[in-house]
């Protein structure tokens, strides 16, 4: 069964002491979610209330529905770039569209069990991307950070920048001194104690310092999230995206033009949680349900849209946040996504007070710890191909759009992937004798395999698909006079693709108008049902399929006495 969330599966054998541990740990990270879920709410460009309605929902439906018993799921940064954009571009009913679309596939790509095949996303593209994503938060928040009071950021991050250097005498210092000490004190909180949340801690501080300039110090041009936002009051009723239902071609027109950021967002989504999941198997010595993760992420992810949610994924500092205070099964992520949901109905009225320089060194805070700066020194030691892809994507996704960087990246891994596979498969040539010791697929005995005249023997080392055919031409050119039988070994063939049966049909068929046949040795038994399926066998000749290179140079010998 492909669908098995790991709460149904925990819930059997629970416990009061479980349940004591787990409502400990879901209060801890509740708290430590909620100026998290604020702030990229904020940066997202929706506000603090989508923020909390994103962590409430999608936090409890990847818990209840999820294939990981730790994952704590939420709003995170890697969503901030993308969400922006879309809603620039397509207003807020396109992000909910987006967003739909995305967990959807999310759904799709868990029942067609694509669950494994994510991890296979090169390390060089997730680091580029996510250092590209940390970069591009950075440069969101100065404005909020000096508050320059520019009202229309550009969203070019080299136009941005120039904004900023133009209006660098505009700098509110009151809000930059709050930034700094926000930042800090999340600096210095883990020094102290490792158990308080320094972003909790500096909201809590500032807002209480800013509070009291206000009221007593008269300094009021500290801005807030009450000056800048709409402020919670109770959890929103569903909605549906603002769409004319009677024309059908414009709705579809959207849909293609939402695909690729759809696309993107799946992407995220999937990659970031499973990456969670991995981390956190470690720490607990567990094995994930990937598919069913994926499942749960898109059930979230399509759910969350409809009550005002953003994008939503597995967020790996939470999760660890919960592993470290003892959380032990799903109920410890239902139970902060209860937290949270108290919040927004009993404590929305504080949310406004929090000043947004304070959110703005949060959110620096969080694109420092996901920049990986430490690991991008590591990489630029490793071979040149992969630090090139980590760069190309980086920049990407820094200068241009985190869709394109994802696309591209993937298509640099896989033509490199191809150029070296290509280069790692070898075509070996004997020439007058085999010997024994040397070989797994002859029967061992003192003398070696002599190669009579008129019989050629090659070996491929490496997967049968594209290039080979052709690499077996360039050899064949320089071997003189065409003999009468050449033997093919393949006892290093793992498999062959349609491109590579399409090739050794090719080859065959051209060798039989030069009077050459042909003879397969060592074919290994899923090479050999390939072959079979694709009537290959019956264009050879079973009998010129032979198991080991004893019999196919008996093979041979007769064919070449015809």
């Amino acid at each position: 069964m492909i669908f098995q969330p790991k709460l149904f599966s925990t819930i059997k054998n629970y416990s009061k002491k479980t349940f004591a541990a787990d409502a400990m740990a879901g209060i801890i990270v509740g708290i430590v979610a909620i100026p998290l879920a604020i702030a990229f709410g904020i940066a997202s460009g929706v506000g603090p209330t989508e923020g909390l309605i994103t962590a409430i929902i999608a936090g409890f439906l990847i818990s209840f529905f999820g294939g990981t018993k730790v994952q704590i799921g939420g709003p995170t940064g890697a969503f901030i770039v993308i969400v922006y954009g879309i809603i620039q571009q397509f207003g807020i009913s396109g992000l909910m569209i987006a967003t739909i679309m995305a967990g959807i596939l999310l759904v799709v790509m868990g029942f067609c069990k694509l669950g494994n095949i994510i991890k296979f996303v090169p390390y060089p593209i997730i680091i580029g991307f996510t250092g590209g994503i940390a970069i591009t938060i950075f440069s969101t928040q100065m404005n909020d950070l000096f508050d320059f009071g520019i009202q229309n950021v550009p969203a070019d991050f080299v136009q941005k920048w120039i904004c900023y250097f133009q209006n660098i005498t505009h700098i509110n210092w009151w809000a930059f001194g709050i930034g700094i000490c926000s930042i800090l004190i999340i600096i210095f909180t883990p020094k102290v104690s490792k158990k308080i949340p320094g972003s909790l801690l500096a909201i809590i501080l500032m807002t209480f310092a800013v509070w009291i300039l206000k009221n007593y110090f008269g300094i009021n041009s500290i801005k807030t999230i009450g000056d800048l936002y709409e402020l919670p009051s109770g959890f929103p009723s569903p909605k549906l995206p603002e769409l004319n239902l009677s024309d059908t071609a414009s709705i579809v027109a959207l849909i293609q033009a939402l695909f690729p950021a759809a696309f993107t967002i799946a992407m995220l989504g999937a990659i970031e949680s499973l990456l969670s999941a991995m981390v956190a198997d470690g720490v607990i010595s567990d094995q994930h349900d990937s598919n069913t993760e994926l499942i749960g992420q898109g059930i979230a992810n399509i759910v969350a849209p409809f009550f005002g949610g953003i994008p939503a994924t597995g967020a790996i500092a939470r999760t660890m946040t919960n592993i470290n205070n003892g959380g032990k099964t799903p109920v410890a992520g239902i139970v902060h996504a209860v937290v949270l949901l108290l919040v927004l109905l009993l404590l929305g009225g504080l949310v406004g007070l929090i000043p947004m320089p304070c959110l703005a060194g949060v959110l620096i805070m969080v694109s420092y710890n996901m920049s990986g700066w430490r690991t991008f020194v590591s990489l630029a030691k490793n071979p040149k191909s992969d630090f090139a892809i980590l760069l190309v994507t980086f920049f990407l996704t820094v200068l241009f759009d985190l869709t394109i960087a994802i696309e591209i990246g993937l298509l640099l891994a896989i033509v490199l992937f191809l150029k070296r596979t290509s280069e790692s498969i070898t075509i070996r040539t004997f020439h007058n004798e085999i010997d024994p010791n040397n070989e797994t697929d002859v029967f061992i005995h003192e003398e070696k395999l002599i190669i009579p005249n008129g019989i050629e023997v090659y070996e491929i080392d490496g997967p049968y698909f594209f290039g080979i055919a052709n690499k077996f031409d360039e050899i064949m050119k320089t071997m003189g006079e065409n003999p009468k039988v050449r033997i093919i070994r393949m006892r290093k063939v793992p498999f062959i693709d349609s491109t590579g049966l399409h090739n050794l049909e090719t080859l065959c068929l051209a060798s039989r108008k030069n009077g050459i046949h042909i003879v397969l040795s060592g074919v290994k038994p899923q090479v050999y049902k390939t072959l079979e399926k694709a009537g290959f066998t019956n264009l050879l000749g079973k009998e010129n399929i032979c198991s080991n290179i004893n019999i196919a140079l008996e093979q041979a010998k007769v064919l070449n006495e015809k």
